[in-house]
């Protein structure tokens, strides 16, 4: 299976953070999977890679013209892509991708785990999301989901779209033994004209 992970390109922060990323990498490999990321050199975008490589994963990165031109390319990836923009690297990870992790991350990584929530509440797709919650990360953006269901500005039934794992293990269980839940499409409201 490929899997996609989004994640941090920072090399600033704490050492927990890389800790879940290289167990990520070794448990797709040693449960011999593929990885798909945004092919970077750094952070845990890099970790990542070196961990799923260096134990017999398939490892592919996608990346833009842009950032690899900045030198920003990792050497560990078994296959890289090249795109022309960032608009291009996301789509490409997503066909090829057969489930999406997102691990700790800033506006990239949101913004990336947040388009295939929407695509999936949307049902362009049926795969797996799954936020690895490492240290309590992304405990304010559910509070900001909860809000979202608590007034009605997405229903309660779209907390079916992701899943949240306290560790990596749990993150691939969920993924190997999904099964896509079929969710209530239709609209709140519709003003009649």
């Amino acid at each position: 299976m490929n899997i996609c992970v989004f994640s941090s390109s920072s090399n600033a922060i704490a050492d927990i953070y890389f800790q879940d990323a290289k167990e990520l990498g070794f448990l797709i490999a040693k449960r011999e999977h593929t990885l798909v990321n945004g092919g970077a050199n750094v952070g845990l975008m890099e970790a990542v890679t070196v961990s799923a490589s260096k134990n017999g994963a398939k490892t592919i990165g996608i990346i833009p013209e842009m950032l690899r031109d900045r030198s920003l390319a990792s050497e560990n990836s078994h296959e890289v892509i090249i795109t022309p923009d960032m608009q291009e690297r996301k789509a490409r990870m997503r066909d090829i991708s057969d489930a999406f992790i997102a691990l700790p991350g800033g506006f990239g990584t949101l913004e990336e785990i947040l388009e295939v929530i929407t695509l999936r509440q949307l049902t362009y797709h049926t795969k797996p999301i799954v936020f690895i919650n490492t240290n309590g990360f992304f405990d304010f953006l559910f509070k900001q989901f909860e809000v979202s269901y608590d007034e009605l500005f997405a229903k309660p039934v779209y907390r079916e779209l992701y899943f949240v794992a306290k560790t990596p293990v749990e993150a691939l269980d969920y993924i190997e033994n999904y099964t896509p839940v079929i969710l209530d499409t239709k609209w709140f409201k519709v003003l009649s004209k």
